[in-house]
């Protein structure tokens, strides 16, 4: 075999949710958000052509400085990228570079083992309870950092902001990173405990509750020393990141916190109503605090149901991946979207 082929970097990459493509479809697969985004963004896409031959600015200024208001941190505090999928890559590279293993969950978001592999981190995955809750004690002792979702994904259980303390007063010299991706839907932010912790990161996105997943925009909190090494690793591999579009789009999406609160309050009660409705049907599921719901039923079958659903068109996420294989994730559409879920359920019965 040539030396080329030979020194190829083997990794099992990340699998992304199916993204199916049919007029009549369900798409509860992938915890997009069922409503579109802020409509100030298509004011502030006005002229937005011309630009387009001109490299977008580097520093995200007018992006950060809108976060940083919204937020009331300092602009210095705020890192932007292509997702929040880029960012935690970002911090990935920047900061795991112990040879103590850094820590996640063992069912949590696919994509961190996936980075380690990548990078070259070493890593080690701490069990959840048979709750599925996240055991704050399991990292206590020495590590080269700690990640995790709050809420957690799949299963969407929010960590109490108690426990999230005490894991940071345990790792004084390990860098914590929350992943906040669906703190919108219920969850109770970190964000207070900047103030107290240098040693803490929170990454949000604009995928899920901003309805802003086509634009790809993410972005980190943290101290500004922190900040100043994540900036330093982006131009070291890319200085322009976000494009000129998803600059404008971000900002106008940012600043209209009132049309935030009303669509993840739309999504929230629609969760709420839909815990009902699959509890009357015999389903079981974990206290979802996120725009999606971990369920298993009583009797049937996840994988078979799954495949009776897709073959009606409508998608939902089934992991084949020990303790969770009989459970789906549905992500909370429109009312209109659930209760067609709702009828095929009613109707739906193992062959």
């Amino acid at each position: 075999m040539k030396r080329y082929l030979q020194n190829i970097r083997k990794v099992v990459p990340y699998v992304p949710g199916e993204q199916p493509n049919f007029p009549d479809m369900i798409k509860l697969n992938t915890n997009e958000n069922p409503y579109p985004p802020s409509p100030k963004i298509q004011a502030a896409l006005q002229g937005i052509a011309d630009s387009q031959r001109l490299y977008p600015d580097p520093t995200s200024h007018t992006l950060n400085a809108a976060i940083a208001q919204v937020y009331q941190v300092e602009e210095s505090q705020v890192f932007t990228g292509v997702g929040s999928d880029d960012v935690l890559a970002m911090i990935f590279q920047t900061f795991f570079n112990d040879t103590l293993p850094i820590r996640f969950p063992d069912i949590t978001y696919a994509f961190y083992p996936v980075w380690c592999r990548l990078f070259q981190i070493p890593y080690e995955t701490k069990p959840l309870n048979d709750n599925f809750e996240i055991v704050p004690s399991d990292y206590f002792s020495e590590n080269g950092g700690i990640v995790f979702p709050n809420p957690n994904a799949p299963t969407g259980i929010a960590l109490p902001m108690n426990s999230i303390e005490e894991i940071l007063q345990h790792n004084p010299d390990s860098l914590v990173v929350i992943d906040e991706a669906y703190i919108d839907f219920g969850g109770t932010s970190a964000l207070p405990l900047l103030q107290k912790y240098e040693n803490l990161l929170i990454v949000q996105t604009f995928s899920k509750s901003r309805s802003l997943a086509g634009s790809r925009i993410g972005f980190c909190l943290g101290a500004p020393k922190l900040i100043w090494a994540l900036h330093d690793v982006k131009y070291s591999f890319n200085s322009y990141t976000i494009n000129q579009a998803s600059l404008a789009i971000g900002t106008a999406s940012m600043l209209d916190t009132d049309y935030l609160e009303k669509t993840t309050r739309k999504i929230i009660a629609t969760r709420e109503r839909t815990k009902q409705q699959l509890a009357s049907l015999g389903f079981t599921f974990p206290n979802s605090k996120s725009n999606f719901l971990f369920v298993t039923h009583t009797v049937w079958n996840a994988k078979r149901l799954y495949d009776a659903l897709r073959e009606n068109h409508i998608y939902v996420r089934w992991f084949n991946i020990p303790r969770i294989q009989n459970y789906l994730r549905i992500t909370i559409g429109t009312d209109e979207q659930m209760d067609t879920l709702f009828r095929f359920l009613e109707n739906y019965s193992e062959t």
